[in-house]
């Protein structure tokens, strides 16, 4: 990877900055500079078009992590015709990584609940950087039952580098709280749509991530961990995150592919942190559907089919190794004499 390419997307930022900066001044002024700012306006263009269309798996890893990136906050406020914010977990207390309560979107009554990052560095720290601890998947646990109990659908958002891993989470049971919402999550009597809207990593989102319709925002990123971690661990060499990133195949298209996704949610030219209100327009537009699709639906046969789609994540077929010469070893190395079944991973098949 060029250094070129590497550095792209602070190249289309600085070109966003200096057509505002333009822009700024012509108004303060009362200058026309509306010659240079078209210019400026068709290079940012032309050079968002010539890497938009090959971008790399590690260019959607960073698109996905961009800081001006819509968070949950931001498409609760414009998604959404209305939210109240419900805290707590009748537990422990209250965490804000995962925000969650009662919202309304487009004549639909749901409970909708999701991770924050936070924008600046006091609100990433309150938020933990969208790394929720248990008290927040036993929230979160909490609000999907209370949409059971009112019988309205859950949209639960998915945006967080994983679950937090301090001392304190451990203490507190951050892995039987992930587990159990993954165990009470196939039981919740009532449609769930999830949406990935940036980072859905590791146990950290799918701690919120057992639905009816999984949904991915096009320059999202699903995976088991990052490609820093992945690297570091596989190869002893965090520098080598871009293989990674390819290997982990993490990107919404891999996701749709492998059945792991519905749908994929595109965004605006450039990347939904270019356009957040277009981004939010989409988002909304793609959950309604999912709504208006899973409205009265037989709730056994939704569990059924809830169940049985995350259990066929991934296919697994038998092979027979073959027969052993007379008297010798296997053409494997196996010493054991005679064909014996073995189990060998195979993709899932895509959509």
């Amino acid at each position: 990877m060029t250094e070129e390419r590497a550095d792209f997307i602070e190249l289309i930022d600085q070109l966003d900055a200096d057509i505002a900066e333009i822009k700024r001044r012509s108004l303060e002024e009362g200058e026309d500079r509306s010659a240079d700012i078209a210019t400026l306006e068709a290079e940012r263009d032309r050079v968002i078009g010539i890497f938009f269309e090959n971008l790399t798996a590690w260019d959607k890893v960073r698109l996905a992590r961009h800081p001006r990136r819509p968070y949950t906050s931001d498409l609760l406020n414009a998604a959404f015709d209305d939210f109240l914010e419900l805290h707590g977990d009748r537990l422990f207390g209250d965490d804000p990584a995962i925000v969650g309560g009662l919202g309304w979107m487009g004549g639909y009554p749901v409970v909708v609940l999701g991770h924050q990052k936070g924008r600046d560095i006091k609100e990433r720290r309150l938020r933990n950087f969208g790394s929720a601890r248990p008290e927040g998947y036993r929230k979160a646990l909490r609000l999907m039952r209370l949409a059971e109990k009112l019988r309205k659908p859950v949209v639960a958002i998915v945006d967080t580098p994983a679950a937090d891993c301090s001392v304190e989470a451990e203490e507190r049971g951050i892995s039987e709280a992930i587990a159990r919402n993954l165990m009470e999550m196939f039981r919740i009597r009532t449609p769930i749509v999830v949406v990935v809207i940036g980072e859905g990593g590791s146990g950290g989102a799918l701690g919120i991530a057992v639905g009816d319709r999984i949904l991915m925002l096009e320059h999202a990123i699903y995976s088991v961990i990052p490609p820093e971690g992945c690297a570091a661990i596989l190869w002893r060499d965090p520098e080598r995150k871009q293989e990674a990133a390819e290997a982990l195949k993490l990107t919404a298209g891999e996701a749709l592919r492998f059945s792991l996704i519905d749908r994929i949610v595109p965004e605006p030219f450039g990347g939904a942190h270019r356009d957040p209100e277009s981004a939010a327009r989409l988002f909304r537009d793609a959950v309604l559907a999912e709504l208006q699709e899973l409205a009265g639906s037989d709730m056994d046969e939704l569990l059924r089919k809830r169940y049985a789609r995350f259990r066929s994540m991934g296919v697994w077929e038998t092979a027979q190794e073959p027969e052993a010469p007379a008297g010798g070893a296997s053409s494997t190395g196996n010493s054991r004499q005679g064909g014996k079944p073995s189990r060998t991973r195979k993709a899932a098949p895509g959509n």
